[in-house]
């Protein structure tokens, strides 16, 4: 009997420098935090959120997603594992108002790209991860 999922509960990224990339995350989504060690909490807190690694977890509409900082390389899609991540927006004008966003931010994106059944945005975080924003047509 195969196991009966619908949706991803959280994505969790591994980044090198938390502050960079908690930077780019904050500027271009702007989602909130969920889960971080605040910097005053007391010794059974710290323990409780170690899995944290010192990184953060934001709160999207559905789902979550965190950044883990211990990697010490670039992210690599022709490795074994995450080939990019992407996320839906509702209308082409939302992808052309993101497109504008990311000029805004100063992050290096492609064109629109219309696929067929849908349209996409590329980019790549500060780590290099692909993420995509993808449009319905």
């Amino acid at each position: 009997m195969a196991i009966s999922v619908e949706s991803v509960a959280h994505i969790r990224l591994t980044v090198g420098d938390i502050g960079r990339s908690r930077a780019f995350y904050d500027a271009v989504f702007g989602w909130p935090v969920a889960l971080e060690i605040a910097a005053d909490a007391d010794d059974e807190t710290r323990q409780r959120l170690s899995f944290l690694d010192g990184g953060v977890i934001y709160r999207m509409a559905q789902g979550l997603i965190g950044l883990r900082p211990v990697g010490t390389d670039r992210f690599d899609e022709d490795r074994v594992g995450l080939d990019h991540l992407a996320f839906p927006v509702g209308s082409l004008a939302e992808l052309e108002a993101a497109a504008a966003h990311l000029d805004a931010c100063g992050v290096v994106h492609e064109d629109i790209k219309d696929i067929g059944v849908s349209y996409i945005l590329e980019f790549r975080d500060p780590d290099n991860i692909a993420l995509e924003l993808v449009a319905p047509k």
